[in-house]
């Protein structure tokens, strides 16, 4: 009988201070507009993705770095709150990463990501724990994914990548992916979901939006249709729809349901403002099927 993982899912990624303005419209190139609100929270792919999969039920772990300051003590002591592993995040000299983000009232969003610390991870060599899923991003640098995936696919692990933000990737980078999931305006960047299935990638998961879910391999395309909310904010929606199907698949729940589940999960973070605070419990989700 082989062993059981350490953990379920693993995430390499991002922890950022997300700072937050509201504003009634995004402002066009050489605009300067008044905002109505401002917030700091937590933030970053990474952790947000790690507390989404925790929320599900998955036992998670974190990889990533943060600095030697309050918003790098602020992630930490969050993500242990949160149940999560945090015995691979690196405290590094420097800034903690930040996000600068706008949200019309329309909940339409626009960021801008300064990588701080998390442009360290991996420049110690990283030990990765067994699990049966291992997630990543790409506001972290994509040789580092690269050489974790690489450590997974030896193990047996399943490869995540959600390729945000969208660069350009090799086709040996694409290959060692298991699952690419990645947003309308990522998938056009990287040229649509049969180009990544022609470079090595096994099956493509396409968010939609209010338009649902798409998935895409070698023999189909099926379409998941949305789940009805009252939308306030989109932030985090991506990162909930990831973190929960990150958990389903570590459980081994079969791959339209999953999909199914993890629609819900990003339906419902559009109902609350932030990311984090709108992440959904796996009570949440169940409450919805």
């Amino acid at each position: 009988m082989s062993k059981t993982p350490e953990f379920d899912v693993v995430v390499l990624g991002s922890a950022n201070l997300d700072l937050i303005s509201a504003t009634t419209h995004l402002p066009q190139p050489g605009e300067t507009i008044i905002a109505s609100n401002y917030m700091e929270l937590p933030g970053g792919k990474g952790v947000n993705q790690a507390i989404a999969a925790a929320r599900m039920g998955a036992r998670t772990a974190f990889i990533g770095c943060v600095g030697n300051d309050d918003a790098g003590q602020m992630l930490r002591t969050l993500l242990v709150s949160e149940g999560i592993d945090t015995s691979r995040l690196i405290t590094v000299s420097g800034p903690t990463g930040r996000a600068f983000i706008t949200v019309d009232d329309n909940g339409e969003n626009c960021i801008v990501v300064v990588s701080g610390a998390n442009s360290n991870v991996g420049r110690q060599p990283i030990q990765l724990p067994s699990s049966h899923v291992i997630l990543a991003q790409l506001e972290i640098p994509v040789e580092v994914v690269a050489g974790v995936f690489e450590q997974a696919k030896k193990s047996g692990t399943i490869t995540v990548l959600n390729p945000a933000p969208a660069v350009t990737l090799s086709k040996e980078f694409i290959s060692l992916c298991d699952f690419v999931i990645p947003n309308e305006t990522e998938s056009a960047a990287l040229h649509g979901p049969q180009e990544l299935l022609k470079n090595g990638a096994s099956i493509i998961i396409t968010t939609l939006g209010d338009q649902g879910s798409e998935i895409t391999t070698h023999d189909s395309t099926v379409q998941i249709p949305p789940h009805a909310v009252n939308v306030v904010d989109t932030v985090g929606a991506g990162d909930a729809f990831v973190g929960a199907l990150c958990a389903e698949l570590a459980r081994s729940t079969p791959l339209y349901e999953a999909v199914q589940i993890a629609s819900i999960a990003g339906a419902l973070a559009t109902t609350t403002h932030g990311a984090i605070t709108s992440l959904p419990t796996r009570s949440d989700v169940a409450s919805r099927l």
